[in-house]
């Protein structure tokens, strides 16, 4: 990516720069295969792992197939195959949304309940193995303001405040 252009519109890489974004890319590639691979073992995937904490998380158990895409960064197809597959399972079902002919909702079942609450536990000890308990709290701070300033969007740049800590909420 550092390779030099002559037309002088492209912004290559500086060897920093790249040695940074080589590394960013090396830690997410290990850190999501180790947890991905851990949550296999307890017969669950990354994907199925998301649909079911974030259904969890709802007072009702339930989310829209188009919310739930976009947060997961898919499209509403591959959610919509990757929901049949869990549905046949037993962990999630499916309920028309009547604002949306063509949309439906995913609805957590008590059996999808109960093996997230069974693989909760093997998931946290993973996280915390392979990523929280490899860095010092400073580190886990930094890393999350850079997080949250990178999955905010191309129009926040490193000129943009960062975000305040403090608060009763964390300052979010």
């Amino acid at each position: 990516m550092s390779t030099k252009s002559s037309d002088g519109a492209t912004r290559w890489l500086a060897p920093g720069e790249e040695r940074a974004w080589r590394a960013y890319r090396r830690m997410v590639i290990a850190v999501q295969a180790r947890t991905a691979q851990d949550l296999a073992e307890v017969g669950l995937s990354e994907p199925d792992y998301e649909v079911l904490s974030t259904l969890s998380e709802r007072s009702d158990g339930t989310s829209g197939l188009r919310e739930q895409a976009a947060k997961m960064g898919w499209s509403r197809s591959r959610l919509s195959r990757h929901a049949t597959r869990m549905e046949a399972r037993g962990l999630i079902r499916r309920a028309p949304d009547p604002a949306d002919g063509r949309g439906c909702f995913l609805v957590l079942t008590e059996k999808g309940l109960d093996t997230l609450r069974q693989a909760a536990p093997a998931h946290v000890a993973s996280v915390r193995r392979h990523f929280v308990d490899r860095l010092d709290p400073q580190e886990l701070a930094v890393l999350g303001r850079i997080a949250d300033r990178l999955a905010g969007g191309p129009e926040e740049s490193r000129d943009a405040p960062a975000p305040r800590s403090g608060g009763a909420a964390g300052g979010r």
